[in-house]
């Protein structure tokens, strides 16, 4: 894959306000955030079940607009879906993988829908099958695959576009604890080699300090920020650093505060 250029893998979200009207009704969901991403960066965004992550994610990929307020991708505002799918990759919290596609053809499908032929991408996808385990499933079917397997082929069919920036939803929820902690790890390993500028939405907390460089947490619906936490923690990061001091005062910050905020999100 080509390197993107670095200006093009910065996310900037300024102010951002989105209000749902139906029914007669308008529903404040998100109100003035503000973060941002630079290039090269592993962030996770973090904050109660329903305050309104997706809905950020989604107005990055170009899904839904703003109410009000800002956001840039690159160089590039994405008030349309043609200013976003320039830059954003989106894999949401289901592998959705075609059962009758084999392996190489789901995550070749992507390339295929922007209108790449089918052998370029069948190649540029297969050229990805070494670096995320699947060497020798190029023609297996979506059934024949673990669960982890599946999500490292919903993972290249997003990264093969070839996209500055990944907005993963839940990448890993789904999976059983052992297999999720495997695919932390190599998540960790191919995002170093590749340098990808990556947005993730998670309710782990352990999952969110190990893998990111900065953790946003969101106040409860209508979401705001509540706070921006560094994550000091050296790289590369093996899975035994989660016991050490210095990730426990980083857990402890967040959970004092996302435990308040869920409170929130519970009165009546």
């Amino acid at each position: 894959m080509t390197d993107p250029m670095v200006e093009d893998a910065m996310v900037e979200i300024q102010d951002l306000t989105k209000r749902f009207d139906t029914a007669g009704e308008s529903r404040l969901v998100l109100d003035s955030v503000s973060f941002r991403a630079d290039a090269g960066e592993f962030v996770s965004v973090i904050g109660p079940s329903g305050c309104g992550k997706s809905t950020i994610f989604n107005v990055l990929a170009g899904l839904e607009s703003p109410t009000s307020g800002s956001v840039r991708v690159g160089t590039r505002a994405t008030e349309s879906e043609a200013a976003a799918e320039v830059h954003t990759a989106y894999m949401p919290q289901k592998d959705l993988l075609f059962p009758w596609r084999s392996v190489l053809d789901n995550t070749a499908l992507g390339l295929e829908v922007q209108g790449v032929g089918k052998k370029e991408a069948r190649e540029r996808a297969r050229e990805l099958f070494p670096a995320f385990g699947l060497s020798g499933f190029e023609d297996a079917r979506p059934s024949q695959l673990s669960g982890g397997m599946r999500q490292r082929a919903a993972m290249l069919r997003t990264v093969v576009q070839g996209k500055p920036v990944l907005l993963l939803d839940e990448p890993f929820g789904a999976l059983d604890s052992l297999t999720r902690t495997e695919m932390q790890a190599w998540l960790q390993d191919v995002w170093q080699q590749y340098r990808w500028t990556v947005l993730m939405i998670t309710h782990d907390i352990r999952e969110a300090i190990y893998l990111s460089d900065r953790v946003v947490v969101l106040s409860a619906r209508p979401a705001t920020v509540r706070c921006v936490v560094d994550v000091p923690l050296p790289r590369p990061r093996e899975l035994d650093m989660i016991t050490t001091p210095e990730f426990a005062d980083v857990e402890r910050e967040l959970l004092a505060v996302l435990h308040d905020e869920t409170r929130k999100s519970l009165r009546p």
